[in-house]
């Protein structure tokens, strides 16, 4: 197994879940908010800091300035003075890179599908669902109405979709941003989580 799994989600559809079973049956680790924690410690920005930018969108920006400065590295100008969002970003980008450099592991989120383009040996992975089966799920783990759950997922997913069209050049959720698109709630988490593991072998074999 040497195969990066990066995986883009709807809020409600089971993702992260679904990323952390991927990961177990593989027994490789699974990236979702740990990864906030390491790219803190890497940037040197405090984890609230980085928490409060994170998959958030910002308004006002010149994508071409990011790629520029990234090319550059830290310690140009043009760093010192991007918006602390976009500086959270670029710390987050590099940390999925380290992360995929190290060895085969599931990334869930935070662009990484962008942050690997170039990793021959990545495969990723969008999962979304029925409205009516997130609603479900999201008003029972938050103990919300179901009026108050759909509020949540659609201001949620809009954040997440805002953020990654924002930093990527690919539109979040369209199926040709990713390898594989599948609706969780037609097989369920368990069956999503076999049809996936069964893809990977594929593309594993294929690639030896």
């Amino acid at each position: 197994m040497n195969t990066i799994i990066t995986i883009g989600r709807q809020f409600g559809s089971g993702g992260r879940e679904i990323g952390e079973k991927v990961a177990e049956h593989f027994g490789i680790k699974c990236f979702d908010k740990e990864l906030l924690t390491r790219a803190a410690k890497e940037s040197g920005f405090c984890e609230e800091m980085i928490q409060n930018h994170d998959e958030r969108p910002t308004n006002s920006f010149l994508y071409n300035l990011v790629m520029d400065t990234y090319s550059f590295g830290y310690n140009s100008s043009s760093f010192v003075d991007m918006p602390i969002s976009h500086k959270v970003f670029l710390a987050q980008f590099d940390t999925v890179k380290k992360i995929a450099d190290e060895g085969p592991c599931v990334i869930v989120g935070r662009c990484a599908d962008y942050a690997l383009a170039d990793y021959k040996n990545s495969l990723h992975l969008f999962i979304y669902g029925d409205m009516d089966v997130k609603i479900k799920r999201i008003a029972g783990k938050y103990n919300l109405t179901d009026e108050k759950a759909k509020d949540m997922i659609i201001k949620k997913d809009k954040q997440r979709s805002s953020y990654y069209n924002y930093y990527s050049s690919k539109k979040w959720g369209q199926a040709e941003s990713y390898d594989l698109c599948i609706n969780s709630s037609v097989l369920g988490v368990g069956g999503t989580v076999n049809l996936i593991i069964q893809y990977i072998e594929d593309f594993e074999k294929k690639n030896m």
